[in-house]
């Protein structure tokens, strides 16, 4: 691919890869105790992460989940969903990168996601929005929105990375 590299070209794909995580955010979601929501963004942010890259994954994680909550009137949940699928992103495709052909850190940066999203929800939640009682409930629900995330989102990727070998090329 050429200049796959170049500042228009990766532009072009964290405005894409961005928006292609809010739609994933806004298109399903079911409410929560709590008047947030779990959705089928970590799909994409899985998706984007394991294709792209951790700088791309950054980006498009944390802004699109963001952007998705601005939108779809959650607008206190997103500095939350920013920091929360925004480290996600960059922490799964840092972990991938050290072997990407690797089952084994598929595995941990899959494990790893479940952590930094529930955890992080519960963490920045409890101290900023809510208190950590009133949090608490909301993990299950955390766990299950990025594991459904991982499961589908890298087997997604891999298919996309065998079809399209070059894609390799757009990672940064």
């Amino acid at each position: 691919m050429q200049n796959a590299k170049s500042p228009a070209i990766r532009m072009s794909i964290v405005a894409v890869t961005t928006a292609l995580v809010a739609v994933f955010t806004i298109a399903i979601r079911i409410p929560t105790p709590l008047g947030g929501y779990v959705s089928l963004c970590d799909v994409a942010v899985t998706f984007v992460s394991y294709t792209f890259g951790p700088i791309t994954g950054l980006i498009a994680g944390g802004l699109g989940t963001a952007i998705a909550d601005l939108v779809g009137g959650f607008g206190q949940w997103a500095p939350v969903s920013f920091v929360v699928h925004g480290l996600e992103a960059l922490i799964i495709a840092l972990i991938v990168r050290i072997n990407p052909d690797s089952l084994f850190y598929r595995i941990v940066s899959a494990l790893v996601a479940v952590v930094i999203v529930a955890g992080g929800y519960f963490l920045l939640t409890g101290a900023f929005l809510v208190g950590f009682g009133a949090a608490l409930p909301e993990v299950p629900a955390n766990i299950v929105q990025s594991a459904v995330g991982v499961l589908l989102g890298l087997p997604l990727s891999l298919s996309v990375n065998k079809a399209y070998r070059k894609i390799d090329e757009l990672k940064w």
